[in-house]
């Protein structure tokens, strides 16, 4: 079968897996009470196992709206909500705090939204709230997202100061009517000057976001991005395919689906900056990614340790994953544990002394199970299973079967390994051992498409 055919029959609706089961089957929302235990024992279990946990923080201002985003924003210039924000984070961290008292945090990442739409005492004031309440051995990962268009150096340097070593920039396509299409607009020297400040400044990883698929992307237009990048030399780079989900973000709307490549044309482009990123002596890394060697997700992937949760690809494995500030997921490994979506409701519910969570989910022990074959899949492309372990694995030889016959997966007895071929199609794959997708597909739009 062609690479054409391979995508015309593989590229269909599905989750991208960053938890299992994936959030449209969570069903049983933890009560604060259930929430609390979950959260202690699994801080329990990391220091059984001399690991700490991660701390996940959600900005969502932005200044203006890019229109290919899929993330929970609040556009506003006015910088009124900015520290009754800032305040409500430092409160929800002390509802924790008094819990469960200080916690061992061996990761931090500070998303969005645009993060950098905080000033620097902002920053400062916010971060200085949680890491003084917080455990952090000397090798504690810290990063953050930020948009180069709004970054300063004062930012980074009191990022710096406070321990921040990662920095992640979104670029997604240096074209200017690509950037037109998607209402974003930034230079290369803008990129180019918060990479030099980071550096200097003491940042050792550098992540670049860039994104195929998008509206009146060419391949001319990924070739010249990806020519501007490899000058700028970032550590890593998230490569995303544009998920286009406009019943969902009905701001997407504002382009003609025309203008958004798909099926063959949006590979590629994938294809394309894939080769380009591999000429680069970029390694390739789980779906989407790449690094350098020296970068510390390509050895955590090269000796079989990289983990993968909400905050995407990590190299290395943190429980529990607390979630600070609206639409933050937590994550214990056996629940999860969304807040409130809205700045108004999740404040409101901070300011009552209540943790803010609206959704969640507690696993069952097939969830166990499956989650971890899913994990193994995403970060590794292989697993292995118990076939008596759940009634479930008995279907996996048939539901695997057509992947193996076309190339993708490699069975042998009761177990999976994805091939080069499949490595694209690790999504499908996923689907295959999703025991709550097969037994209730969506009726309604709910994924982008698995390529």
């Amino acid at each position: 079968m062609t690479a054409t055919e391979l995508l015309a029959k593989y590229d269909v609706p599905g989750p991208r897996y960053t938890s299992y089961p994936t959030v449209p089957y969570w069903q049983q929302t933890p009560t604060e009470e259930q929430w609390l235990t979950h959260v202690a024992d699994a801080i329990s279990r990391s220091r059984e196992a001399g690991q700490g946990g991660a701390l996940y923080v959600h900005v969502p201002f932005c200044r203006t709206l890019c229109h290919y985003c899929g993330c929970n924003t609040f556009i506003t210039k006015d910088p009124k909500y900015s520290d009754p924000y800032v305040e409500s984070i430092r409160a929800e961290w002390q509802l924790y705090v008094s819990r469960l008292g200080k916690v061992r945090i061996d990761e931090v990442h500070i998303g969005g939204g645009t993060p950098t739409y905080l000033t620097p005492a902002q920053l400062q004031r916010m971060l200085e709230g949680i890491l003084s309440f917080a455990e952090l051995p000397a090798d504690a990962e810290l990063g953050i997202e930020a948009d180069p268009r709004v970054t300063t150096r004062a930012q980074l340097e009191v990022l710096s100061k406070l321990g921040f070593k990662r920095l992640s920039l979104g670029i997604q396509d240096f074209d200017e009517k690509v950037q037109f299409a998607v209402n974003r607009y930034q230079t290369v020297e803008e990129v180019r000057v918060v990479t030099e400040h980071a550096r200097e400044l003491g940042f050792t990883s550098i992540n670049y976001d860039l994104i195929y698929g998008l509206p009146k992307q060419t391949t001319d237009s990924i070739q010249n991005t990806i020519d501007q990048v490899r000058k700028l030399h970032p550590d890593r780079i998230a490569f995303y395919g544009y998920a286009h989900v406009p019943w969902m973000k009905t701001y997407q709307r504002r382009f003609e689906d025309a203008d958004v490549p798909g099926g063959s044309a949006k590979r590629v482009l994938y294809e394309l900056g894939r080769e380009l990123l591999l000429g680069s002596n970029y390694k390739e890394i789980g779906l989407d990614h790449f690094a350098l060697e020296t970068d510390g997700l390509w050895k955590a992937y090269a000796q079989g340790r990289m983990h993968r949760n909400f905050m995407g690809y990590t190299d290395r494995s943190t429980m529990p994953l607390f979630a600070l500030g609206t639409s933050a997921i937590g994550d214990t490994w056996t629940a999860f544990a969304q807040n409130e979506k809205t700045v108004p409701e999740w404040s409101a519910r901070i300011a009552k002394g209540e943790l803010p969570i609206v959704k969640g989910h507690l696993l069952d022990q097939e969830d166990l199970v499956l989650r971890r074959h899913i994990l193994d899949v995403m970060t590794r492309f292989e697993t292995t299973w118990e076939p008596k372990a759940l009634p479930y694995f008995a279907s996996l030889p048939d539901k695997l079967g057509e992947m193996a016959r076309d190339g993708l997966v490699e069975l042998s007895g009761s177990s999976v390994k994805v091939t080069q071929a499949g490595q694209p199609f690790v999504r499908n794959v996923c689907m295959a051992l999703d025991a709550r997708l097969a037994r209730q597909a969506p009726d309604r739009p709910l994924f982008s498409r698995t390529v």
